[in-house]
């Protein structure tokens, strides 16, 4: 039998203008299936070239340097972010703690932000009147202290050849005016800088304590599916060793500053509390921080009197060896492994870094690289 017209193979469709094929649409009455290629055909690929590749190239490095650029320029406020988020990593668990005992989250959160903002103004209330009380009492005795200079025979001797005394006037009083001003500028500034930057952290802190949950699932979930389960275990175990390394160093630095107090009290050497209070705070400082605060202490001491200069220095050395090989292996074992000549070194980095804030987050660091190498770096290199 002949082929007939209806038996005959069909032609092949001529392509339209959008594309190599007509897209699949779907008619009001439900006739095609769904919507393909909303927004078109994808074209072809662009041909590679030299011109083409170093112009891509070149983007690329622009891009690199407005982003060095943009980091560069915001450092400030990121350093602030971070110390942020520090705290709140370590200062969850507390909120959790509160959690388990059927407290609410939002109402846990409160009670947390509300104990490191009571903590803050107490330091501040130890620190600040003592250090007014002495620049008012430096300023009374100023005029007495000229007056000894006066009376030196060394000091009117060079007065006398070089003139020092009203070279010094005269500089003083051209400079006085500007000099003051700057200075009275410069003060106000620096000091509301460092409440805007304490506030900022602070208000950081919160949210990132209230959002923690959400922000942690939001960036497990930027992580491959298949690799999701093993990645949220290593990373829960870091975020666990850092909050756990910031309560045991906060309970060593409270502990160091009860006991110094105590000495204080018995040596009877001047603002306790306020010496207390910087031994406490320099405590967190891992390695250097214990000596920093014993200097500030004895210096304190020597002031006060010779005995209470010489007690000073007994008790830090033995406080030191008591913390050192008895207090902070007991609190840290359980929290963070790290070895002293790793802890050492990252402490120096940490400092050469990002200063104070750098000694705080160093040993957690060292201690979540660890985990990774542990976990993740040892057994891939094993397998081989």
């Amino acid at each position: 039998m002949p082929e007939t017209i209806d038996d005959a193979p069909a032609e092949p469709a001529e392509p339209t203008a959008a594309g190599d094929a007509e897209p699949a649409t779907a008619g009001a009455g439900g006739g095609t299936g769904p919507v393909e290629h909303r927004f078109g055909l994808p074209g072809r690929p662009l041909r590679r070239n030299s011109f083409l590749m170093g112009f891509t190239a070149t983007l690329g490095v622009l891009l690199a340097y407005s982003l060095y650029l943009a980091v560069r320029s915001a450092a400030s406020m990121l350093v602030l972010i971070f110390i942020a988020l520090f705290l709140a990593i370590g200062l969850h668990p507390a909120v959790v703690r509160l959690q388990k005992w059927r407290v609410p989250r939002g109402l846990a959160v409160a009670i947390v932000a509300l104990a490191v903002v009571l903590l803050l103004i107490g330091g501040l209330f130890a620190l600040v009147p003592p250090l007014v009380g002495q620049a008012a009492d430096f300023l009374k005795a100023l005029p007495g202290y000229i007056e000894e200079l006066k009376r030196n025979e060394t000091l009117n001797d060079l007065n006398s050849r070089y003139d020092i005394i009203d070279r010094a006037k005269s500089f003083a009083s051209s400079a006085t005016v500007s000099g003051a001003v700057g200075g009275v500028f410069g003060g106000v500034r620096l000091l509301f800088g460092g409440i805007f930057n304490v506030l900022t952290v602070l208000i950081l802190t919160i949210y990132f304590m209230s959002s923690f949950e959400r922000v942690k699932t939001w960036g497990y979930r930027l992580v491959p599916a298949s690799r999701r389960q093993r990645v949220q275990l290593i990373g829960d175990e870091i975020l666990t060793k850092v909050g756990a390394y910031m309560v045991g160093a906060l309970a060593i630095g409270l502990l160091a500053g009860a006991s110094t107090f105590v000495f204080l009290m018995i040596a009877g050497v001047a603002y306790p509390f306020a010496l207390a209070v910087v031994v406490a705070v320099t405590d967190l400082i891992p390695q250097i921080g214990a000596t920093l605060g014993a200097i500030v202490v004895t210096i304190a001491g020597f002031a006060t009197s010779t005995q209470a200069g010489v007690a000073s220095i007994v008790f830090f050395l033995l406080y030191q060896q008591v913390e050192n090989y008895l207090i902070y292996p007991q609190v840290m074992k359980r929290s963070v492994e790290v070895s002293d000549l790793a802890a050492i070194v990252a402490a120096l980095l940490g400092v050469a870094l990002l200063g104070v804030i750098g000694a705080l987050i160093a040993i957690p660091a060292v201690a979540a690289i660890q985990l990774i190498v542990r976990e993740v770096v040892f057994p891939r290199q094993d397998a081989r």
